[in-house]
């Protein structure tokens, strides 16, 4: 059977850079894991360092729905604990298998689910005590950071300013970075260095924060806001309308752009919705993370799928092979999520980046153990 696009933020085996059955085994090779349990999924990648990338060795990625009902009750289910415990156990075995014991090469992370639930932080020791595995629950300018860390090798050259959103289950986080003062070779750099310590935080390299948010409004957040307007227009723009709302605070969306910044202006998106709309543009049934990740996507290409989600209605996207059931009922939340950002600040395409925190955390891991000192990406 195909793998359809609900799998594009689910499945990174595809990531692994398969080697010959005749090729001699590595002798021992530096491993790193990284882990980010979000309010979907539950994703880890296990990587070794690979001149100047990093190569997956093991991948696991699962949809556990741990903040399923969360926008309703204010705690994480029984069913959502019971699928996530069941995820990690898992991953246990797998960071057992591969023996990474070393604090500076393992990273596990939870993020607005557990930030969100009254019975988060219980969940977490339960979790410890289940499977041995301590998360760590990370602030929402943490989870930035690193996902801003897994787009620089995406960053133009060109660029003066960028905006990285990273649209989640439950929240969605927007970073805008100034880069005047960067020189064009060390732009990917400095973006590993940088650090969120306030808005106008600098880093050696002199990238400057301009300002960042968290906002609580994810695609299963959104979506279970609105899940009782049954006209599916109109909760469409209900949601672009909603969440437009909460960038109030957000310093670039108080300030008009110069025709001059705009003309130096990137943004890049990292989630499975844009991934999604990446590869539904494409026309793929079945998902290819090498002919989606780092793609310029147009903003005519993504309203023209956008338009095309809308014209489908619920059941038309329900029965969308490319789409699948999960991913249906959710792409609509996170396209309104987009189109918004899309509306605010005009730009002809933006990157897609079918990478987020499991990423970042391992370039930020290899680059603070000196594993190498650039970044090119990952194979």
């Amino acid at each position: 059977m195909a793998q359809n696009l609900t799998d594009a933020a689910q499945e990174p085996d595809a990531l692994a850079r398969k080697r010959p059955v005749n090729a001699p085994a590595q002798t021992s090779p530096e491993l790193y894991a990284a882990l980010d349990l979000g309010t979907n999924s539950c994703r880890m990648l296990i990587a070794t360092p690979d001149a100047g990338h990093f190569r997956v060795v093991d991948a696991f990625a699962k949809s556990v729905r741990l903040g399923s009902g969360l926008e309703r009750t204010g705690n994480l289910s029984r069913g959502g604990i019971a699928r996530t415990i069941s995820a990690l156990e898992i991953c246990a075995d797998k960071l057992k298998k591969h023996r990474i014991r070393n604090a500076g090469n393992l990273r596990l992370v939870a993020t607005e689910a557990c930030r969100r639930a009254g019975n988060g932080i219980d969940f977490l020791r339960l979790a410890e005590k289940r499977t041995g595995l301590n998360l760590e629950l990370i602030r929402p300018e943490e989870e930035a950071r690193l996902a801003v860390i897994s787009c620089a090798p995406l960053v133009a050259s060109s660029a003066r300013q960028v905006l990285v959103f990273d649209i989640g289950g439950g929240s969605t986080e927007l970073v805008w970075i100034d880069l005047m003062d960067v020189p064009r070779e060390r732009r990917a750099q400095a973006i590993v260095n940088l650090q969120m310590g306030g808005t106008e935080a600098l880093t050696k390299d002199r990238a400057r924060i301009v300002d960042f948010i968290s906002v609580p409004l994810g695609v299963a957040t959104l979506h279970e806001r609105y899940s009782d307007v049954t006209d599916d227009a109109a909760r469409f723009a209900l949601m672009s309308w909603y969440f437009e709302e909460q960038l109030a605070g957000f310093k670039p969306y108080q300030e008009i752009l110069s025709d001059e910044q705009l003309s130096r202006f990137q943004m890049i998106g990292t989630s499975g919705t844009v991934t999604t709309v990446g590869a539904a543009h494409l026309g793929l049934r079945r998902y290819d993370r090498r002919k989606v990740d780092g793609m310029r996507l147009s903003t005519k290409a993504i309203e023209d799928v956008i338009a095309r989600f809308l014209k489908l209605g619920p059941e038309g996207r329900r029965n969308d092979i490319g789409l699948g059931r999960d991913r249906s009922e959710l792409i609509m939340s996170g396209a309104a999520i987009l189109q918004t950002l899309l509306r605010i600040w005009p730009t002809d395409s933006m990157r897609v980046a079918d990478r987020g925190l499991r990423e970042g955390m391992l370039f930020a891991m290899m680059s603070a153990n000196g594993a190498y000192s650039g970044m090119a990406g990952h194979r």
